[in-house]
């Protein structure tokens, strides 16, 4: 008997021991079969959550707000712990002495309750920050870092929702010009290296950089690549795409501008044929939009503003085209006439649809008394959208309905200082925008806003924080996609016919 022969012969062995098995634990209804029924949703068990440290600044003041809505998850049990982290340069070596995150390390603005913010402010440079929180803490659970720099050339208000770690990031709207630095920061949250690219996109295609490849990110670890050490050639206007081969990572970009103040830029939804950026401020002085064709196909798109009445079409910018693997660029003088607003893109022709990514650098005062922030596209509220350290003034929430009426549940988590849970139920009709300040908690210190749908079409939602700064109008937005709160948990079920050929 030959090798073959004896290998087939253990094959079918093998297989009729696993039938037998199935036949005896098969029920013995439908000829051992049992239909799955359909996936239901169920609070995580677990979050990751990282929050980069500013680089290139002296002396400024950082905020962390962390907050879990209540009654998302288990009744007791778990915790919400952020602890610091190191920053390393490119080469691998420390730029900070805080070591590599530790449950030593003393943590920050740890919860005690869902439903509850904490706060910590650090008056120093701080230290990147690596979050997890499990059971009752886990579902939903969003930090807040804002920071604040009253003077120099990176003046203004930085502030980001801290980011669960992944493997590819989209940053339509970065620059090497003399005015800007940018930092990518690429955060590691596990104890092993992990191994990024970061690739640059202009107007003609792919830039030649030197040193964008196989970064390596220590465990536990910080690394912040300044962008104009990647290119000598000083561009306005880059698409920046971080593409992990090794582990996961979270990224960032950090823009610094010499005239317009500074703001994080953050990672753009993922590729789509059609994008929604909600929450345009009234009083933006300046909206310039940066677009990136992901595919293989040129993107040609419809302009939408969508009013506290109705969907306009800008004048002069009614289509957009973009041509595949190049970076597009273009000015959108007078947007808002005054009103709030959101943009969507959509495209011409369905039958030609192309993925891209969008955002809008945005900009508010007058020339030498100016601030930027960014809004990039932005995935639709799913379950439910939450955003931590709103405050009593200052704070704007941004709600679109592009496509269908829909109506939304508003709650405003107790304040860090007390006060009690306010909510308020707010209706969108198609094509509109609605701006409104949040309900207030009272008590003092910051809260958390929560933002749920209850019925109709999809929402978009950003949060705008705001604040005079010396007659600077300081400001910087949040997106508000959806808080992974739950997940859909499919239910198997038993079938034999997967042991037939």
């Amino acid at each position: 008997m030959n090798r073959t022969t004896v290998s087939f012969i253990g094959v079918v062995a093998a297989l009729a021991a696993v039938t037998g098995a199935a036949t005896v634990l098969a029920p013995a209804s439908d000829a051992g079969k049992t239909a799955p029924t359909a996936a239901v949703r169920k609070p995580v068990e677990r979050s990751s959550l990282l929050c980069p440290a500013p680089a290139g600044v002296d002396a400024a003041s950082t905020t962390y707000t962390s907050f879990t809505p209540a009654g998302s998850g288990q009744a007791s049990g778990g915790s919400a712990v952020l602890q610091p982290g190191q920053t390393v340069d490119g080469s691998g070596s420390s730029n900070s002495g805080s070591g590599k995150a530790s449950s030593n390390a003393k943590p920050v603005a740890p919860l005690t309750d869902p439903g509850k913010p904490a706060a910590a402010t650090v008056d120093k440079s701080p230290s990147p920050l690596i979050g997890t929180a499990d059971g009752r803490f886990a579902p939903g659970w969003s930090v807040q870092e804002t920071t604040t720099i009253d003077a120099g050339p990176g003046r203004g208000m930085l502030g980001t929702s801290c980011t669960a770690p992944g493997a590819d990031f989209w940053f339509p709207g970065a620059s090497t010009s003399s005015d800007r630095q940018d930092y990518v920061h690429l955060t590691n949250p596990d104890d092993t290296a992990a191994v990024a690219d970061i690739e640059l996109y202009d107007s003609n295609g792919p830039v030649k950089t030197a040193n964008g490849e196989g970064i390596t990110i220590p465990g536990g670890s910080s690394v912040p690549v300044l962008l104009s050490t990647l290119t000598s050639a000083q561009t306005a206007d880059l698409t920046v795409h971080v593409a992990v081969r090794a582990g996961r990572v979270g990224a960032a970009i950090q823009a610094m501008d010499t005239r317009n103040g500074s703001d994080w830029l953050p990672a753009s939804a993922t590729p789509a044929t059609s994008a929604v950026l909600p929450g345009i401020p009234a009083d933006a002085t300046s909206v310039h939009l940066v677009a990136y064709a992901t595919g293989t196909n040129d993107a040609d798109l419809k302009v939408q503003l969508l009013t506290p009445t109705g969907a306009i079409t800008p004048a002069g910018h009614e289509t957009l085209h973009l041509k595949s693997g190049m970076t597009t660029a273009t000015d959108l003088p007078g947007l808002t006439q005054g009103q709030a607003g959101s943009l969507r893109l959509t495209p011409t022709d369905s039958g030609s649809a192309a993925s891209f990514v969008v955002a809008l650098r945005i900009t508010r005062g007058k020339s030498g008394s100016q601030e930027m922030a960014f809004l990039p596209g932005t995935a639709a509220i799913g379950q439910r959208a939450t955003v931590a350290d709103n405050r009593s003034k200052g704070g704007t929430l941004s709600l679109t309905a592009p496509t269908a009426d829909a109506t939304v549940k508003v709650t405003s988590s107790a304040a860090t200082g007390g006060g009690s849970p306010a909510s308020k139920t707010v209706s969108l009709k198609a094509g509109t925008t609605t701006a409104l300040t949040p309900p207030d908690p009272g008590g003092k210190g910051t809260f958390a806003v929560t933002v749920e749908p209850v019925s109709g079409g999809p929402v978009y939602a950003s949060r705008t924080l705001a604040a005079d700064n010396n007659g600077i109008p300081d400001f910087t937005i949040q997106p508000m996609p959806d808080d992974g709160g739950t997940v859909a948990v499919p239910n198997a079920g038993q079938d034999l016919q997967v042991l037939q050929h």
